[in-house]
């Protein structure tokens, strides 16, 4: 913060008492230069800033600590409470109790990193589960809520992580589907986002059917493009996923005017 400046005018006035012995006097002069120009705030000390980073770190982590907890006990409803409101609001204890059922198992676990923020902190966690090992980003809300999540999925084929993606679309399970985009596109797209993505879609297309293909259009060192050849009742067109060369998705087109308009024939 830049120090508050003095009034000019009124130290100015107290600057010429002094040099012209006025009847104030210099002691009094200077006294009035003092006393008229506002004292700057002082900084908080480094020390009460530290205490309070760590005091959000340790929110976060014991936070996390109930989560993973909840997740090795396949506990849905401890499960769904512990959702930030905008996850809550996109889906339900049932679906949570259907997708950790899928899950591998959660045996134990490992808090790798902690980054605390003003609005929300991030958690890393290594989850050793009955698959093998897995990588978890936790983002974690000022009241200890689940924001977002992302497991690393780098060791999986493209092909595989964008099925998976569209597997929990079209299953209505947009909290699910969007711990696959990466962090940064999470806060661009929330769950809701996703779904109103898809809505919109389908009144140009028309119901969902099936997905007919999922195929890598290009691929470079740093980029992958995969290619969703999906069928509606009333067109059949090609979604297109991008992700990074982690597997994080980081771009989604589903677009509302599909250029194909070729007659959906009957599964």
């Amino acid at each position: 913060m830049r120090p508050v400046l003095p009034r000019f005018g009124v130290v100015a006035l107290a600057l010429a008492a002094l040099a012209t012995s006025a009847p104030l006097g210099a002691a009094r002069a200077l006294e009035l230069a003092q006393t008229a120009a506002p004292t700057p705030k002082a900084a908080p000390a480094p020390a009460a800033r530290a205490t309070s980073a760590a005091a959000v770190e340790l929110r976060a982590r014991q936070s996390a600590e109930q989560i993973l907890k909840a997740l090795r006990a396949g506990d849905a409803k401890a499960r769904y409470a512990q959702f930030a409101p905008n996850l809550q609001r996109m889906t339900s204890p049932w679906l949570v109790e259907t997708h950790m059922r899928r899950q591998p198992k959660v045996l134990s676990w490992q808090i790798t990193s902690v980054i605390p923020g003003m609005e929300s902190s991030t958690v890393e966690a290594t989850l050793q589960t009955s698959a093998g090992q897995r990588s978890l980003l936790m983002v974690i809300d000022e009241n200890g809520l689940l924001e977002g999540y992302h497991f690393n999925v780098a060791d999986q084929p493209a092909e595989k992580v964008v099925k998976d993606f569209m597997d929990a679309i079209i299953g209505g399970r947009f909290v699910l589907a969007s711990s696959f985009l990466a962090p940064e596109l999470q806060e661009e797209v929330s769950a809701a986002g996703l779904q109103r993505k898809w809505q919109l879609l389908q009144r140009r297309t028309g119901n969902f059917l099936q997905v007919r293909r999922v195929a890598r259009s290009e691929s470079t060192t740093d980029m992958k493009l995969i290619l969703v050849n999906t069928q509606f009742t009333r067109t059949t067109d090609n979604l297109f996923v991008i992700l990074d060369n982690q597997n994080q998705i980081v771009g989604i087109d589903f677009p509302t005017d599909p250029s194909i308009a070729t007659p959906a024939s009957k599964p």
